[in-house]
């Protein structure tokens, strides 16, 4: 795991995959935040919403262009780790139960339905909608309480960012074990309705924020406008941390002889 940008990413997938079986093996409870530029931004702009992601087993990395600015000032070559791709992983495998929470009941048994295709254990599997409402106000002891009587050890949270970090940071306390995991729009993608991701020649030339202002326009382009407005300092802030590393590791030792 290394902190850049003040968000604590674990950026080597097989790592990301040993840690999530290491916490269910030992039965011990963790959230996961997926970690894209909308995250980054707010969680450099509220040092509370900071702390709750950082207060996760780590982050991944949503971004297609925090890997590029990683390698222009380390020059370490990192790869994006988005929620649709360990959505997919996860559920593909067939190695965990899970259970599915947020979103619309519509889009829910929609998702079942498609997810049954790469898992038919998906089959038996709670898809919970959570009613409307402030972070604050669910009733956490008992959504703990549920997903204990399931037996659940992946536990998928789709309420969209900020709201879903802070519903499993709040979330974990109640809970005894398993991994939460919030992935926004993932649900969405994978149920066939409403949004979908956009074609994989968009991904690769980094141009996916492109297609989520296309989608929606409003919401997207205030992220937008915050992720651009508070870029310059969050980079020049990286590339102070790296020359103050480069300094401690290269001052020289007092010798105590």
């Amino acid at each position: 795991m290394h902190t850049y940008f003040n968000i604590n990413y674990e950026l080597d997938k097989r790592q990301v995959h040993q840690s999530i079986a290491s916490v269910i093996d030992r039965r011990e409870k963790a959230y996961i935040c997926v970690a894209d530029g909308v995250v980054m931004n707010t969680a450099n702009r509220d040092k509370d919403y900071q702390n709750v992601v950082n207060g996760g087993l780590f982050a991944i990395c949503d971004s297609g262009w925090v890997p590029l600015y990683l390698k222009s000032i380390y020059g370490i070559k990192y790869e994006q780790y988005c929620g649709a791709e360990i959505f997919k992983d996860i559920v593909s495998s067939g190695k965990y139960r899970m259970i599915f929470m947020g979103t619309s009941q519509k889009t829910l048994d929609a998702l079942q339905k498609e997810l049954m295709v790469m898992n038919p254990n998906v089959k038996d599997m709670k898809f919970v909608e959570l009613p409307f409402r402030d972070v604050e106000d669910f009733d956490y002891p008992e959504i703990a309480k549920m997903i204990e009587e399931d037996g659940a050890q992946i536990i998928w949270v789709a309420l969209g960012a900020p709201k879903q970090e802070r519903f499993m940071n709040r979330l974990l306390p109640y809970l005894k074990s398993g991994v939460m995991l919030g992935v926004g729009a993932v649900f969405k993608f994978y149920s066939g309705q409403e949004e979908s991701r956009c074609p994989e020649w968009i991904q690769k030339h980094h141009l996916e924020f492109v297609y989520r202002i296309y989608q929606d326009p409003p919401k997207q382009l205030k992220r937008c406008f915050w992720i651009v407005a508070t870029l310059p300092k969050l980079y020049l802030g990286e590339w102070k941390r790296k020359f103050q590393s480069n300094r401690v590791n290269t001052s020289p030792k007092l010798s105590m002889e």
